[in-house]
């Protein structure tokens, strides 16, 4: 077997072995918040976390760096491919929900829950489940509208 030949089947092997992984990934943290939230309400808020990415990506009271994640985060949701096809059960729209929760959580820790509640342009329970999906749902989201934060 030719040298390109081993190379090219041990970077495609690769890429299999990383996309499976995060496919069990995925499928472990769709299985751990799977009790806790409504996927399919997660995903009929699509519209506004879009808008609400594009509003922080927007505002210059966003740190930069901040605003470059959520750049990414609106071309990763706007790419007609996904790292997991839509397709696939529960996991191809999860998937996309992770990464959103991801961004997010890094957006509300540099940017502060402020400018999130600010550029939030749905209802006060869209925004809580999008909170818990990110990790700051009962007790973070509880503590600051309990201080009067607001």
């Amino acid at each position: 077997m030719p040298d390109w030949l081993i190379i090219v089947l041990g970077i495609v092997g690769g890429i299999v072995l990383l996309w499976v992984v995060l496919l069990v990934v995925l499928w472990i943290q769709q299985r751990r918040a799977g009790s806790d939230v409504d996927w399919r309400s997660i995903l009929r808020l699509v519209p506004d976390v879009i808008r609400l990415v594009k509003r922080l990506a927007s505002d210059p009271t966003v740190p930069r760096a901040t605003r470059w994640w959520l750049i990414g985060l609106l071309g990763y949701l706007l790419m007609p491919i996904d790292l997991v096809p839509d397709f696939i059960p529960v996991l191809g729209y999860a998937d996309d929900a992770l990464i959103v929760a991801v961004v997010l959580r890094f957006a509300i820790r540099h940017a502060g829950m402020d400018a999130i509640e600010r550029h939030w342009p749905g209802t006060p329970a869209g925004l809580r489940s999008v909170l818990t999906v990110a990790g700051y749902g009962r007790d973070e989201g509880e503590s600051h509208s309990a201080r009067g934060d607001r």
